[in-house]
C-alpha cells in the first residue's frame, strides 16, 4: 500500500515536472511574447522573464524589439535630368507593435526591404543629380517618410533612413571633374583679378604721395638698392634716370623730310634801250615776252639760257650814253655781222696803213 502510494507520488511529481518544462518560458530583455491560444490572439504581451502557457494549447512567438539595419539593395533609375544612376541605401528599423507584426504582415521584414527599394526608385526618378550628391538630407527624410507611412499599419516604426552610394558612369564623372575644374579655376581667376585690383589702388595712392614729396621716391630707390645688395649674388643695380631715356628715344626718331617744290622759272631779261652809235636814232628794244614756268621734275639743273647778242651790243655800245631804242634794221644787222667785240680783218689793216 505504501509502496503504491510512493509510486504515485513519483507518477504525479514526474508529470507535474514534465508539465513545468512543457509550459515554461522565458522571453528576453529585448524580445516581447505573443501567445495564440488554438490559434486565437491572447490579449496583451508576455513582459520579459519567467512565463507559463498551457502546454500542447498555446503557442509563444517571441518578437525582437531591437532596432534592425536593412541594407537595401543597390537600384538603377533614371534621374530627373536624365542621368542614369545607382542609389543603395540602408533603413533603420524597428518593431512598436509585435501583435500586429505577426498579425498585420506575413514578414515584416521582408516587407520593409521591398518598401524601401520601391520608395528609392520613386525618390530617384523625381530628384535631380544634384539633389542626390548635395541635398541627401532632404531625400532621406522623404525616403524615411515614404517608407514609414504604411509600415504603421504593420507595427513596424521606420528610425531612418540614409541613402549610402550613389555610382555614376565614367563619362558623367569625367564631365563632372571638367566641371569642377573650370569653377575652380574661375575663382582663382577672380581672386587674383581682386588682388590685382586692390594692389593697383595701393599702388595709385603710393604713387600719389610720391608726387608730393619727391624725396620719398629717392628712399625709395635707396631701399631697393639695400634690398638687391643684401643678398650675396653678382648682381650690380645702378639707378638710371628715366628722363634720359626719353631723351635718347626721341632722338633717335627720324626728322621729317620736306618734299622738293618745283624750280623756279628763269627771270626775263631786262628791257634795254641802247643806240647802235652816236649819230643813230634811238631805238626801243620791246622786252622779252614772259615764258610761263613749268613744273620740272627734280633732276640736274637746267643750262642758262644764251646771251641775247642784241641785248650784250645794245649793252657795249651804250654805255656812258643816254640808252636809246633800236630799229629792227639795227637789231638785224648786228645779229648777222660779227660781233662787236672781234673787229674784222679787213678794217684793221686799213686802219693801220
Amino acid at each position: 500500500m505504501v509502496e503504491e502510494l510512493v509510486t504515485a507520488g513519483v507518477a504525479l511529481a514526474s508529470a507535474g515536472a514534465v508539465y513545468l518544462m512543457a509550459a515554461a518560458r522565458v522571453v528576453k530583455q529585448y524580445e516581447r511574447g505573443v501567445v495564440f491560444r488554438l490559434g486565437r490572439l491572447q490579449p496583451g504581451e508576455r513582459a520579459p522573464g519567467f512565463t507559463m502557457i498551457v502546454p500542447f494549447v498555446d503557442r509563444l512567438h517571441k518578437v525582437n524589439l531591437q532596432i534592425v539595419t536593412l541594407p537595401v539593395p543597390a537600384q538603377e533609375g533614371i534621374t530627373r535630368d536624365n542621368v542614369t544612376v545607382r542609389v543603395d541605401a540602408v533603413v533603420y528599423f524597428k518593431v512598436v507593435d509585435a501583435a500586429d507584426a505577426l498579425v498585420e504582415v506575413e514578414d515584416y521584414r521582408f516587407a520593409v526591404s521591398q518598401m524601401a527599394q520601391t520608395s528609392l526608385r520613386s525618390i530617384i526618378g523625381k530628384s535631380d543629380l544634384d539633389d542626390l550628391l548635395s541635398n541627401r538630407e532632404k531625400l532621406n527624410q522623404g525616403l524615411e517618410l515614404m517608407i514609414d507611412s504604411p509600415a504603421v499599419g504593420w507595427g513596424v516604426h521606420v528610425d531612418r533612413v540614409e541613402i549610402k552610394d550613389v555610382s555614376l558612369p565614367e563619362t558623367m564623372k569625367r564631365s563632372m571633374a571638367r566641371q569642377a575644374e573650370a569653377d575652380r579655376e574661375r575663382r582663382a581667376r577672380i581672386i587674383n583679378a581682386d588682388a590685382e585690383l586692390q594692389a593697383s589702388k595701393k599702388l595709385a595712392e603710393a604713387a600719389q604721395q610720391m608726387e608730393d614729396t619727391p624725396s620719398a621716391l629717392q628712399l625709395r630707390l635707396l631701399q631697393t638698392v639695400v634690398a638687391v645688395a643684401a643678398e650675396k649674388n653678382s648682381t650690380l643695380v645702378l639707378p638710371f634716370p628715366v628722363e634720359l631715356l626719353r631723351f635718347l628715344e626721341r632722338a633717335q626718331q627720324p626728322l621729317p623730310t620736306v618734299a622738293p617744290g618745283p624750280p623756279r622759272a628763269p627771270a626775263a631779261p631786262r628791257p634795254a634801250t641802247e643806240a647802235a652809235s652816236p649819230g643813230a636814232a634811238p631805238v626801243e628794244v620791246p622786252p622779252a615776252e614772259a615764258v610761263p614756268a613749268e613744273p620740272v621734275a627734280a633732276g640736274p639743273e637746267p643750262a642758262e639760257p644764251a646771251p641775247d647778242p642784241v641785248s650784250e651790243t645794245a649793252r657795249d655800245t651804250g654805255s656812258g650814253a643816254a640808252r636809246e631804242p633800236l630799229s629792227e634794221t639795227v637789231r638785224e644787222q648786228l645779229r648777222s655781222g660779227p660781233p662787236l667785240g672781234e673787229p674784222d680783218g679787213e678794217g684793221s689793216n686799213s686802219s693801220h696803213a
